[in-house]
């Protein structure tokens, strides 16, 4: 990759999964900033706040305490935000649920769906497909 995306938001509740997501975006060197948020609604405090940059790729988990996954899209999908279109959201779960899979691929504002653990390969994998056009 030549060149980076600008941001990531990763939103998980898990910090060893954070620290360890942060380890690859840093290794993969494919961003400039990579925000973590601990819920949904950390994570809305944080795309609402016209300070933060916007990020290129968000990574969702499902399960989190006071917002999940699920919460946090409703309320993101009516978000009036600048470029929103063109933020790549993927939901990043260790949920085995065929069900869960299915709704993610079903909802238009989720272009992909991952299991953890987040890997160098999984994260060139996903800036490669979604974004090679945009940063090559």
């Amino acid at each position: 990759m030549t060149q980076k995306l600008n941001s990531i938001l990763l939103i998980d509740d898990d910090e060893p999964t954070n620290f360890l997501h942060q380890l690859v975006i840093n290794q993969t060197d494919c961003a400039n900033h990579c925000k973590i948020v601990e819920s949904g609604q950390e994570a809305l405090e944080y795309l609402n706040d016209s300070n933060n940059p916007i990020p290129d790729m968000i990574l969702l988990d499902i399960n989190m305490p006071i917002m999940n996954g699920w919460d946090f899209l409703d309320v993101y999908q009516n978000l009036d935000m600048p470029h929103k279109d063109k933020i790549m959201v993927v939901m990043l779960t260790t949920s085995i649920s065929l069900h869960e899979e299915e709704k993610a691929k079903s909802m238009k504002v989720i272009q992909d769906f991952r299991r953890k653990p987040l890997t160098t390969t999984m994260l060139k994998e996903l800036v490669e497909a979604h974004f090679s056009a945009s940063i090559s």
